[in-house]
């Protein structure tokens, strides 16, 4: 019962402002001052939006030549290898056995074998980092096992649906922001579209793959990625936010402006890049221009029986408040 009295409580409060709002517009030009926004010059978007995933370019698994035991790791995760270079030590079965019953024997015993009889190498087939590694010393391993993992380079990969496909293009330029760290941007550049779509929540996806500028030390493989492919952008395009603006018949935009008298006057606009909250006005305004915001249409001031204050009122106080708007008003909240 209590949420619900603080529901109501909370939406007879919001409904209040906006009377007030509106009230407040129409009393000899007060407050309009501050619902108006100016018309300013910056820089705009527009953007396709998509999520993807931090993905190795080419990703290697190595697997022993033989099967064995590991006898020493010589590289961890996130080590920069070099092709060729050594990543471990192992012996096979036979010289592990051999190995062990010298040790049993002394010292001496177990170096006269080790120096006869040498390990094996497990070496980089590529230059990249090292991001995986899934043995430990000691370990018996087949030649089935997966001993490290690596990259070359790090790249994105971004899941598009078929709706945006077609506005994809090579060399296009993006922006990735990781869940991991939502304040710092990577840019990167489109290399390569797919032609074969998955089918996600039956919608169709397919990958794009982002090359990066420079891939930060902070990113890692399989981390989430959002992805920002910039379509068009503009330096020095006039700015609205998107809530200034009003649809009317025949796909027209118009503006609420101060009139002469004080009061807002609609003015036909047109626009040129939209993008989320803002929109770039190519025609009909200057810099500096003064619009009214529009989250809703203009209304002019309604009888006190319409207040929005009678939203937590009993249910035939609406039908009460006609025939006596002066004396019922705000008697909803009684």
């Amino acid at each position: 019962m209590k949420t619900k009295i603080a529901i109501v409580a909370a939406v007879a409060a919001i409904a209040a402002g906006c009377w007030f709002w509106f009230s407040a517009g129409k009393s000899k030009g007060r407050g309009r001052g501050e619902r108006g926004v100016t018309v300013k010059e910056g820089a705009i978007e527009q953007t396709v939006e998509a999520t993807g995933s931090v993905v190795p370019m080419n990703r290697v698994e190595i697997k022993p030549p033989i099967q064995g035991r590991i006898e020493e790791l010589v590289v961890q995760e996130g080590t920069p290898v070099k092709q060729g270079q050594v990543l471990a030590w192992m012996s096979s079965s036979d010289r592990a056995a051999i190995l062990d019953a010298a040790r049993a024997k002394g010292p001496e015993e177990l170096k006269k074998w080790e120096d006869s009889y040498k390990p094996t190498p497990i070496v980089s087939p590529l230059s990249g980092v090292v991001i995986l590694r899934n043995v430990v010393v000691g370990q018996t391993v087949e030649q089935s096992t997966i001993l490290y993992a690596m990259s070359d380079k790090l790249i994105v990969v971004a899941q598009v649906d078929e709706s945006d496909i077609g506005k994809i293009k090579m060399a296009m330029p993006a922006k990735i922001t990781l869940d991991s760290f939502p304040d710092r941007n990577v840019k990167g550049t489109v290399f390569d579209i797919l032609y074969e779509g998955k089918n996600v929540s039956n919608v169709i996806q397919y990958p794009v793959k982002i090359k990066l500028e420079s891939a930060p030390d902070w990113f890692r493989s399989q981390m989430t990625a959002n992805i920002s492919f910039i379509i068009r952008r503009k330096e020095d395009a006039l700015l609205l936010p998107t809530t200034a603006v009003l649809d009317a018949p025949g796909g027209v935009k118009q503006v609420f402006v101060p009139g002469p008298d004080g009061k807002p006057t609609k003015k036909e606009i047109k626009l040129g890049i939209e993008s989320g909250e803002l929109v770039e006005v190519v025609e009909g305004l200057s810099e500096g221009d003064k619009v009214l915001l529009a989250q809703t249409k203009y209304v002019p001031q309604q009888a006190a029986q319409s207040s929005p204050l009678n939203v937590g009122g009993r249910p035939g106080d609406s039908r009460q408040g006609g025939g006596s708007g002066g004396r019922r008003r705000g008697g909803g909240g009684n």
